[in-house]
C-alpha cells in the first residue's frame, strides 16, 4: 500500500490501534510469533518515521512472546503433558551453557526447523565470545549493537547473515530472557542488487544426461514442479497425486500449503522410486522401526502414522538414523548434501560454469513457466 507524502508521518500508532492490529491478524489466523513481529514493526516505525518514544507496546510485546511460547499444539484441543513437553524438548548436550540448553528447548517447542535452531545457537555463542562471558543476563542493548557493527564492518557479511544474527539474538533476549529490545541502532549490512542464477533450457537438458537414479528424479520435480530443495526431500507418499497429475506441498514457505503440477516425465521413474520406498518401509516394520517424524502435533493425533505408507518419505535415507532431538530411531528422508553434490558434479561434467544451486532449479521453472 502506498500513502501521499507526508502522510505516513500522520498515521495513528498508540496502544489501542496497536492492540486492534493484532487482534486482527490473530482473526486472521496470524499465530503468536507473527503478531509479535508485526507488533514490532509498529515499535521501529514509531522509533525511526516518528521519532517517537510514545507508546509504549512492551507490555503487547512481551504478552505475545509468552503467548507465542504457549502455541505448542495448536491443532490440538487437549494440552500436552509434562511427559510430552519433555519429549519436544528432546535430549540436550549438558556440556553446554545452560542458557544455551534452554533456548533449544523452547526453540524446539515453538516448532523451530533444526536447521534455524543450529544458526540460533551458533550465532549465541558468537556472541558469548564477543562480550566474553556465557551469563548474557548482565549484557544488553548496547552489546548486541555492538556486535552487529562488526558483523558488518569487520566481517563484511552479507545482509542475509546479519538480519540471522540479530533475529537470534532478539529471540533470546526477548523470548527467552524476557528483556526488552529497542531499535538496534547498529550499522546496516547494504542489500545489493544481485540477479538469481537460473539454467537455459539447453543446460537444463546436459544436466540431465549427467544425472541418473534419485538425483534425476528431483531434479524433474525442482525443475518441473518449482519444488524448493527442502519441499522436494520433504515429499511424502501420500502427497503424490498419479491420478490427478498433481503434487501437494505441505508446510512450504511461511508454513503454507500449496498444489503443484506433476510433470509426466517424471510419473515412471516416481513410481519406481515409490516402490522401492515402500519395500524400504516394510523391511522397518519387520525390524520394529514403526516411527516417523510429524511436525507439531502430528505424532499425538496420530500415533500410528509411521505404520501407514502415506506418511512415509518419497526419498528415504537408505540408513536408519538417531534423531538428535527425540531420540527415536527412524528412517529420515535424503540429507541436504546428497542432491547439491549431485548437481555440482553434474554441471562440471556438463562444462557449465555457472554458480549454480538447487535453488536455481526453481529460477529455471519460473523463467522458462
Amino acid at each position: 500500500m502506498s500513502f501521499p507524502k507526508g502522510l505516513i508521518d500522520q498515521l495513528p500508532v498508540n496502544h489501542d490501534t496497536a492492540l486492534r492490529f493484532s487482534r486482527t491478524l490473530l482473526e486472521s489466523g496470524a499465530p503468536a510469533w507473527q503478531r509479535w513481529q508485526a507488533v514490532r514493526s509498529l515499535e521501529h516505525y514509531r522509533d525511526t518515521v516518528l521519532k517517537r518514544s510514545e507508546p509504549d507496546l512492551t507490555q503487547i510485546v512481551a504478552k505475545l512472546a509468552q503467548l507465542g511460547k504457549q502455541e505448542r499444539n495448536f491443532d490440538l484441543d487437549v494440552p500436552p503433558t509434562e511427559e510430552e513437553l519433555a519429549a519436544i524438548r528432546g535430549k540436550q548436550d549438558p556440556s553446554e551453557p545452560k542458557l544455551i540448553q534452554t533456548m533449544r528447548a523452547d526453540l524446539r517447542v515453538l516448532h523451530y526447523s533444526m536447521a534455524t535452531e543450529k544458526a540460533y545457537v551458533r550465532w549465541v555463542k558468537r556472541f558469548m565470545g564477543h562480550v566474553g562471558s556465557t551469563e548474557l543476563e548482565q549484557f544488553g542493548q548496547k552489546d548486541i549493537e555492538s556486535f552487529l557493527t562488526k558483523l558488518a564492518v569487520e566481517g563484511q557479511v552479507a545482509v542475509s547473515t546479519q538480519t540471522q544474527a540479530r533475529s537470534a539474538l532478539l529471540f533470546l533476549y526477548e523470548c527467552i530472557l524476557g528483556v526488552r529490545i529497542g531499535f538496534l541502532n547498529a550499522v546496516r549490512v547494504k542489500r545489493p542488487e544481485t540477479m538469481p542464477v537460473w539454467y537455459s533450457r539447453q543446460e537444463i537438458g546436459h544436466l540431465l544426461e549427467n544425472l541418473t537414479g534419485v538425483h534425476r528424479i528431483m531434479f524433474l520435480l525442482m525443475y518441473g514442479s518449482g519444488l524448493r530443495h527442502k519441499e522436494c526431500r520433504r515429499l511424502r507418499i501420500k502427497d503424490v497425486w498419479f491420478d490427478e497429475g498433481r503434487l501437494l506441498v505441505r508446510d512450504g514457505k511461511g508454513q503454507k500449503d500449496r498444489m503443484t503440477f506433476l510433470p509426466d516425465e517424471v510419473v515412471p521413474d516416481l513410481q519406481r522410486q515409490i516402490a522401492w520406498a515402500t519395500q524400504q518401509h516394510h523391511e522397518d516394520l519387520e525390524d520394529g522401526y514403526d516411527k516417523v517424524y510429524l511436525p507439531f502435533a502430528l505424532a499425538r493425533k496420530y500415533p500410528n502414522a509411521g505404520r501407514e505408507i502415506g506418511w512415509r518419505w518419497v526419498f528415504p535415507s537408505r540408513q536408519r538414523a538417531r534423531d538428535r532431538r527425540s531420540g527415536i530411531v527412524w528412517r529420515h528422508h535424503i540429507a541436504e548434501q546428497q542432491f547439491a553434490n549431485a548437481l555440482s558434479t553434474a554441471q562440471r561434467a556438463a562444462g557449465i560454469t555457472k554458480n549454480g544451486v538447487p535453488h536455481s532449479l526453481r529460477h529455471s521453472f519460473a523463467t522458462h513457466l
